[in-house]
């Protein structure tokens, strides 16, 4: 059981345990590929946060199906990848800090006993250790892209759940973005021209500063063209799925590309 006051405190991680993960460091594509739930890791120390191993296997812990498809997406496309291995209950990479579901005590209908109680030094510890290295390495990367004369479009890739609060989900796939007037069209256009695909303009969810972090500070704030991909969970949940939906994001990501650099918006 997690112990009072020791929940959070004195975490330490091993080489292999490091927040992030990254693939094809040296990609040549413009495009940066982010995925702030990829994974479902929790430090030892919290022992589960006392839920059951079964709700660790659901949405509240991760994005189900979204590390494959990033993994194929990066390979197809010569693209940079940074991913977060951390579970989001632990603390979620795509909430503002600050925010109330940023160590969330409850996800959906799930109480979760690890984050009951913190104290502000246990929770910017969990900053300190998952939330900050990973978002630094984001800012590295596009530094030194910026600093080499590296074209650079951000793309920020997430899963959703097939149904919320009992209402099902018709979009197979969405696109969500804020400020950005670029990307987002040239990605609801790509992905329309699949007749049997439906396509959720900032569906299931929108972006604003107060409830996202990696678009709003890495996208907007960098001014870089930009969006968030998400795909329903059903669809990617096998490997032959994030196999089908790697290939048909590569396709229109490529052309998209294309339409970038005749326009001159990248080099």
């Amino acid at each position: 059981m997690i112990q009072d006051n020791a929940r959070a405190s004195d975490l330490r991680f091993g080489t292999a345990d490091v927040p992030v993960i990254e693939r094809n460091v040296a990609g040549r594509s413009p495009l940066l590929l982010t995925c702030d739930h990829y994974g479902r890791a929790i430090p030892p120390q919290l022992d589960n946060l006392g839920v059951a191993p079964s709700e660790l296997e659901r949405h509240i812990a991760w994005d189900i199906g979204i590390a494959g498809v990033a993994e194929r997406l990066a390979a197809a496309l010569d693209a940079h990848l940074i991913a977060q291995r951390y579970s989001r209950l632990v603390i979620d990479c795509n909430r503002p800090p600050r925010s109330a579901s940023s160590i969330p005590l409850v996800s959906e209908s799930t109480f979760i006993p690890g984050n009951q109680g913190l104290t502000q030094d246990q929770a910017a510890e969990r900053r300190q250790l998952i939330f900050d290295p990973y978002h630094r390495r984001i800012n590295q990367a596009i530094d030194a892209r910026l600093a080499a004369g590296r074209a650079t479009v951000l793309v920020s890739l997430h899963s959703f759940t097939p149904s919320y609060a009992g209402v099902a989900r018709p979009w197979h796939i969405g696109t969500l973005y804020n400020r950005d007037t670029v990307l987002p069209p040239l990605l609801l256009k790509a992905l329309r021209e699949e007749a049997e695909l439906v396509v959720g303009d900032n569906e299931p969810y929108g972006v604003d500063d107060a409830t996202d972090y990696t678009i709003p500070v890495h996208g907007e704030q960098r001014g870089l063209i930009n969006s968030g991909i998400e795909i329903r969970q059903d669809l990617i949940e096998s490997e032959a799925g994030q196999a089908q939906w790697a290939e048909r994001l590569a396709r229109a990501l490529s052309e998209i590309e294309a339409t970038l650099h005749g326009r001159g918006l990248i080099g």
